[in-house]
């Protein structure tokens, strides 16, 4: 006779990013989300990876201290160009212009992940770099791109996942949904860690 399963810690996904979301139902785990209140500004001389995974950490305690029984997740993703961080860009003209700073350059894309559980004091970080590389784009790719998908809200002002796929050249990865925001390969291996049951 098959032993009852054990029940499975509650799951909160410390992000409001919609593509986060779509991700982690990837995994067919029930969860919540939660909205962590962090402040995103790097601190001074801090590197992109750095700032990439001090913020997923702080974004998944934030939310863990007000589901202190719940294993949640914070993620975060820092756009890397030569060691200097792009964020979110938040309007066409700054869109614009991360565009053509990243024209025809390499950019690793640092997506941190972190999962945490007060009640037991887990806690576990990791980081999956993306390396991408940019066609060099000229001031109509651009333009017409950006009209086009609006990736205000991505960190490097493209949307891999959609048409920002033609702005590209390679993408070199070992964890191929880090870009779109959420690397699921270390979120699993993860989760694992801190006593889900995966798949």
């Amino acid at each position: 006779m098959q032993s009852s399963p054990t029940p499975q810690r509650p799951l909160v996904l410390g992000s409001t990013s919609p593509y986060r979301r779509e991700l982690l139902q990837r995994l067919r785990l029930p969860f919540t989300v939660a909205a962590p209140d962090v402040d995103e500004t790097a601190l001074p001389g801090e590197t992109p990876h750095a700032l990439a995974l001090r913020l997923a950490r702080a974004k998944a305690h934030a939310v863990a201290a007000q589901h202190p029984g719940a294993v949640v997740i914070g993620s975060d993703q820092v756009a890397d160009l030569a060691g200097h961080a792009l964020g979110k860009p938040g309007s066409h003209e700054r869109a614009a212009a991360q565009l053509a700073l990243m024209s025809g350059h390499t950019v690793i894309f640092q997506t941190a992940v972190a999962v945490v559980c007060h009640a037991t004091g887990f806690e576990q970080v990791d980081l999956a770099p993306v390396e991408v590389r940019f066609r060099a784009l000229s001031e109509d790719e651009i333009e017409r791109y950006l009209r086009a998908e609006q990736p205000y809200d991505c960190a490097g002002s493209a949307k891999s996942e959609g048409l920002g796929i033609s702005l590209l050249d390679a993408i070199v990865s070992d964890d191929p949904t880090a870009l779109i925001g959420l690397p699921l390969i270390r979120t699993c291996r993860l989760l694992r860690a801190a006593g889900l049951v995966l798949p």
